[in-house]
């Protein structure tokens, strides 16, 4: 195409080109009118920031015991699991904003409930006791999987815990007091073990409340397997699990902001925009 034809071609873009975008905005108005036109405002979603969380969470604890040789019991109610957390949400890749780790520190319970047989009215016992219940003190860590919508979220928790046993309280028809308020040597005190859960969270930026259910699975036998002097050694590797149910509500406080530009994004386009002689990403002014 010679330099004739080329300045003829744009010639005639220079005069289409502003009719045609007439033309269009005309037809967007017809078919919507200007009133309805001011009103539209497109929102533009914004992806979750890495950010953090301190909450206080408190409920019930639902205990019972993995026996061996297994047992008939009840499940033993305690009103008081507290635990005091730190999440902290992130991007996995660097990209998906749906992972984050909670650590802190937890009081919680374990034991077990003997009832009577419904059959015989005879109860069972463990070492003399129809009830037990022992005070744990432990510091989970968890890895967590999070779904968010603006208002809430779905939270799926799992991974491991360490604890000590710090009190005991066995109940019995002929326990000595020594017996009933302490730990034999029997006993094992130091517990571990795994936990996980569900939850659902609301969100009111910046506070969340959370909704757990919880499972407690500790691989520490309450004593040394085969150290008691029951019969039934002889016939069986003898050792008790504790396996607890925690249901939790929890007021959680972001440390950090959750959606938008965070203080460290204010600080680094603050930091652009010296060094760039007043050019940030989305400020393109000359230099003067």
């Amino acid at each position: 195409m010679n330099k004739a034809m080329k300045r003829l071609v744009l010639q005639i873009l220079t005069i289409l080109l502003p009719a045609l975008s007439l033309s269009a905005a005309d037809s967007l108005k017809t078919v919507f009118p200007d009133a309805y036109l001011d009103t539209v405002q497109i929102s533009t979603s914004k992806t979750l920031n890495d950010y953090t969380l301190i909450g206080v969470n408190y409920g019930p604890t639902f205990s019972t015991m993995l026996f061996n040789p297994s047992q008939k019991q009840g499940t033993l109610f305690t009103p008081s699991y507290f635990s005091l957390t730190l999440t902290r949400y992130g991007k996995m890749f660097g990209y998906m904003p749906h992972f984050g780790f909670q650590t802190g520190i937890a009081y919680g319970h374990e034991g077990f409930l003997f009832k009577p047989d419904s059959e015989t009215g005879v109860t069972n016992t463990c070492d003399g006791a129809t009830q037990m219940r022992m005070d744990v003190i432990e510091v989970p860590f968890l890895a967590q999987i999070h779904a968010d919508t603006e208002f809430m979220k779905l939270m799926v928790n799992i991974g491991i815990y360490g604890g000590y046993r710090t009190n005991v309280k066995r109940i019995g028809p002929s326990l000595s007091e020594e017996v009933a308020n302490n730990f034999r040597d029997i006993d094992i005190r130091f517990d571990y073990g795994l936990q996980g859960g569900l939850g659902i969270g609301f969100i009111f930026d910046p506070v969340e409340l959370h909704f757990n259910a919880l499972v407690r699975y500790s691989w520490s036998s309450i004593y040394t397997p085969d150290s008691s002097p029951s019969q039934y050694n002889q016939y069986y590797y003898r050792f008790a699990y504790p396996f607890d149910i925690m249901i939790t509500a929890g007021i959680h406080f972001q440390l950090t902001k959750r959606k938008g530009k965070t203080n460290a994004d204010l600080r680094r386009e603050a930091k652009e925009f010296v060094y760039n002689n007043g050019k940030t990403e989305n400020n393109t002014g000359s230099d003067r």
